[in-house]
């Protein structure tokens, strides 16, 4: 199985229903949204797709999901690029709460992996596919006891 990392910059593309999203997703259980991939002709059904955001703090990944779609072309402002629909099955808001920082992310093996895409959708090395789901499900277990640290 692949993954790939999808960027955010909330300065470019603000995401004004990010609070509706993800009480959307805590009923529904899963949400799909389509993003730009630019490694799509690796992209198959059900690699496993995280979202970083860069640009602005905190920076990190704050999104899960599985592609749930082949890749498509979309037009937009008289150019084609590649789409592709996203499963999303863990949304954070970056704003309110924690989210897995550049500061974990650029440790030990991972530091080998470019975590400030310059596109969306690029592939993530496969060595690091295993390291990355268990950081990011150890991370989501224990988030909330961090938080009650002080």
């Amino acid at each position: 199985m692949g993954a790939f990392l999808f960027g955010w910059n909330p300065i470019k593309w603000p995401w004004i229903e990010l609070p509706h999203d993800i009480e959307r997703l805590n009923k529904e259980g899963s949400i799909t949204e389509d993003w730009s991939i630019a490694a799509y002709k690796a992209a198959k059904p059900g690699d496993r797709a995280y979202f970083v955001r860069v640009a602005v703090e905190p920076k990190g990944i704050f999104a899960s999901g599985t592609l749930a779609s082949e890749p498509f072309i979309a037009f937009r402002k008289g150019r084609h690029y590649h789409r592709v629909n996203i499963n999303i099955d863990t949304l954070l808001n970056p704003d309110t709460g924690r989210i897995l920082t550049f500061d974990i992310l650029k440790t030990g093996n991972l530091a080998g992996q470019l975590w400030t895409p310059q596109a969306s959708g690029i592939n993530i090395k496969p060595h690091l596919v295993d390291e990355l789901e268990g950081l990011w499900q150890d991370f989501l277990e224990n988030r909330h006891t961090a938080d009650d640290i002080v």
